[in-house]
């Protein structure tokens, strides 16, 4: 396969799995879907060891194309070396409350796909941590610190974008009380 064929098959493994993953959850306009991603992983190789702008700048591409069809907001993932903060448009921070801290990512610190981010977005900040609706988790990048309790595992038709393991996940309010409570109405 040509890098191109691998492009154009990233790009719509990434929206094929970001669309699946929205309609299963059925987040509304504003909620949030935060996705960490591995771009070395993507690749077939391992997690950290071989970013690449070209692979994230499609992956964000299609991102950003079911984001805006669902009007759903996006958080993006920071690598480990920023502490997992996450990219977001400033409004996003704003109507959440989140609290900014002050960093811009690059390819080594913050991760190929967050460096993009800050590139593609239209206004980029970098907010320390969020509570997400739903997430992807594209190689195993460990996102779940960033979602929202009850987080629902949910299982996609597409498994793999690229090379890297995708992991998928909703969430759903907590379910209170005991034998006599109830939780649909009528």
């Amino acid at each position: 396969m040509t890098m191109d064929t691998d492009l154009a098959t990233i790009g719509r493994q990434t929206v094929q799995a970001t669309e699946e993953l929205l309609k299963i959850a059925q987040l509304q306009p504003g909620q949030i879907l935060v996705v960490g991603c591995s771009t070395s992983e993507v690749q077939g190789a391992r997690i950290g060891s071989y970013g690449s702008e070209v692979v994230a700048a499609r992956i964000l591409t299609g991102l950003l194309r079911v984001c805006s069809w669902y009007q759903v907001s996006l958080a993006i993932q920071c690598c480990e070396h920023l502490n997992r903060a996450l990219v977001v448009e400033r409004p996003v921070a704003a109507n959440h409350h989140l609290e900014e801290v002050t960093v811009i990512p690059v390819a080594k610190a913050g991760g190929a796909l967050a460096a993009q981010a800050m590139r593609e977005f239209a206004k980029p900040t970098v907010v320390e941590a969020i509570s997400a609706h739903a997430g992807l988790d594209i190689g195993s990048t460990l996102i779940g610190m960033h979602i929202k309790r009850v987080a629902v595992p949910v299982r996609l038709t597409q498994k793999y974008i690229g090379e890297a393991y995708l992991t998928a996940a909703r969430t759903r309010p907590k379910l209170i009380g005991g034998a006599r409570a109830i939780y649909e109405l009528g």
